[in-house]
């Protein structure tokens, strides 16, 4: 079993796998710049913004102790985006563009991206996990039925894979379908145990 970790997300999906998994953890964040290098290839974005996330948890930590740190828990980050074309779609910026985004990922195949990272003892574990997810042809009103219903506004791509938008129009999916939900779980709990 995996010891303690510490979660840098307020996600409550990674939560969700997280507790599933039967892994225990504290949540600790800080607001961290989710931007990056123009022209970095797709696979290092959400590697390259979960270690910003994770290295601003760890000065978080270190600057309250006062004296010696030394870190007793791993600290797990992670980010997911979403690709179309080469094209890399974030969070929808309010209900037109959470409509404009699933009408543009309707009967497409595309990717589900999440770069984790995981600090300890001085060592780091990164990796990206890659799902394509392939949607029906999705209606218009479908489409807005699960805008509405759901508000996907802070969901990469507009829609979680787990909410009624995946049972009805997704076609199908080749990869890790928790990898789609946030957290490519099974890599994360196999990764940990290297360090424990």
């Amino acid at each position: 079993m995996v010891k303690e970790i510490i979660l840098a997300s307020k996600s409550d999906r990674r939560k969700t796998l997280l507790e599933w998994a039967e892994v225990p953890f504290e949540i600790i964040t800080r607001g961290t710049d989710e931007t990056y290098p123009e022209g970095m290839p797709v696979l290092d974005i959400p590697v390259h913004i979960a270690r910003e996330k994770a290295l601003s948890v760890l000065d978080k930590i270190r600057e309250s102790f006062h004296g010696e740190f030394h870190q007793h828990r791993p600290i797990l980050a992670a980010d997911t985006l979403v690709v179309l074309k080469d094209k890399v779609i974030g969070k929808p910026t309010d209900r037109e563009d959470a409509i404009r985004i699933l009408q543009s990922l309707s009967g497409q195949q595309h990717q589900v991206i999440t770069g984790v990272v995981i600090l300890f003892g001085g060592k780091e574990i990164a990796f990206a996990d890659v799902t394509e997810v392939y949607f029906h042809e999705l209606s218009q009103n479908q489409i807005e039925f699960y805008v509405d219903k759901y508000e996907p506004y802070d969901k990469a791509g507009a829609y979680a894979i787990q909410e009624w938008i995946g049972v009805v129009g997704i076609e199908h999916i080749s990869g890790d379908f928790y990898n789609v939900m946030g957290l490519p779980i099974s890599r994360v709990l196999k990764s940990l145990e290297t360090l424990q």
